[in-house]
């Protein structure tokens, strides 16, 4: 597969090939059910179901058509494994874990956020931080094995949360790997075989509303696998590329990386859509500047940018959640798509944040609900 191609011919590719395997499923067994959700790529925006998103609409003079607006909720199948750290997760009100309360409560916040405007989520198989932040990370949160196979309870939990994202008409950003837990694979052949095992897992559930993130911040210096490592994680990119055509299953796929990074050439190159990470970036102008940047590049071609990840407005008094300003609208303005990453902070009570463990996942503070008001007045969901 000649992977120089842009999306915009491989669109019509997988367009056929969706169609087939909606009605046929090379991708799966006749019992599996049909889904109602399917994203695709056209130039540089996303369409569900053959239509393009928030179709039609602009603010401010913006298109927002075409756009994926999107929250990091990575932490929606989030397990424990170390039984000397398990305990840090208590639920305030039972004085204990529950991984399936999680994702219960999870699935249960979905429609909301929906309400609100919000097409697709961040989950990742490693999650990310519990904590925000964290130096080390000695808690076991991956549902990959050491040899590279899928752990099946949390493949469950997973399943749950995309069938009813499926049933929402919204869109997964399926994370494989995360820093601080790469490391519980045994060598890069596990970690190629992980990949596999996640497409295929995907195709055999016929699932059209996932985007695949091989990897949380590839350009992390806690990366211990070499291959999912910057310099080469374009070769997972294309192994995964070349898995879902070999299953006949479209699957875009990508990678991001750190807070404020311009994503490598090896990268834009191959990628089906371009990951940004806006942490760090204080300056709205420079989150501006990030977008333009990767759009100049001579390894560009038509294909959407997405801000997966942002923790500015709310951590930067001076951006804040109006109208201007802010990293939010920055890439509204340079048609990107935006997505929040909120964390409670040291002394901040259960209703704040939606990646600290444990999470209540509803909008349950002032701060996310800010975030959730811009994202409705921008889509026009109220």
């Amino acid at each position: 597969m000649d992977m120089q191609r842009s999306w915009t011919h491989r669109a019509a590719l997988a367009a056929t090939i969706l169609s087939l395997f909606l009605a046929t499923t090379g991708c799966a067994t006749a019992q599996r059910p049909s889904r109602r959700t399917a994203v695709t790529i056209v130039g540089e925006g996303f369409h569900i179901n053959g239509r393009p998103t928030y179709e039609g609409r602009t603010w401010r003079g913006y298109k927002i058509e075409g756009l994926l607006m999107n929250a990091r909720l990575v932490q929606g199948i989030f397990d424990d494994l170390n039984p000397e750290t398990v305990e840090r997760w208590a639920y305030p009100d039972t004085g204990r874990w529950d991984a399936d309360r999680n994702t219960d409560e999870f699935i249960a916040a979905m429609p909301e956020w929906r309400r609100h405007g919000l097409l697709a989520f961040t989950i990742n198989l490693q999650g990310g931080s519990p904590e925000g932040y964290s130096r080390s990370q000695p808690w076991h949160n991956s549902a990959i094995t050491a040899d590279g196979a899928l752990r099946p309870d949390y493949m469950a939990r997973l399943a749950r949360i995309l069938d009813r994202a499926d049933e929402l008409g919204m869109v997964a950003i399926v994370g494989v790997f995360y820093f601080g837990q790469d490391e519980r694979l045994d060598d890069d052949d596990a970690v190629r075989r992980a990949v596999v095992n996640t497409v295929d897992w995907i195709a055999d559930r016929r699932y059209t509303n996932v985007l695949l993130e091989i990897a949380n911040e590839c350009d992390n210096g806690g990366y211990q696998r070499e291959a999912i490592k910057a310099p080469r994680v374009h070769e997972l990119i294309e192994l995964a590329q070349q898995r879902a055509a070999e299953r006949g299953c479209p699957l875009p796929v990508s990678v991001s990386y750190n807070g404020g990074s311009i994503p490598r050439p090896n990268v834009v190159r191959v990628a089906d859509y371009i990951l940004l990470h806006g942490n760090g970036v204080r300056d709205p102008n420079r989150m501006a500047e990030i977008v333009r940047t990767v759009r100049a590049m001579d390894e560009y071609s038509p294909k959407p940018i997405v801000n997966n990840e942002d923790d500015r407005p709310w951590l930067d008094e001076h951006q804040g959640w109006g109208d201007e300003g802010n990293n939010f609208v920055a890439c509204v303005e340079n048609y990107a798509s935006w997505g929040c990453f909120d964390f409670r902070q040291a002394g901040e009570d259960f209703d704040e944040g939606f990646q600290s463990v444990p999470v209540n996942w509803q909008i349950s503070s002032a701060r996310k609900q800010a975030f959730f008001d811009l994202l409705a007045r921008i889509t026009g969901a109220r």
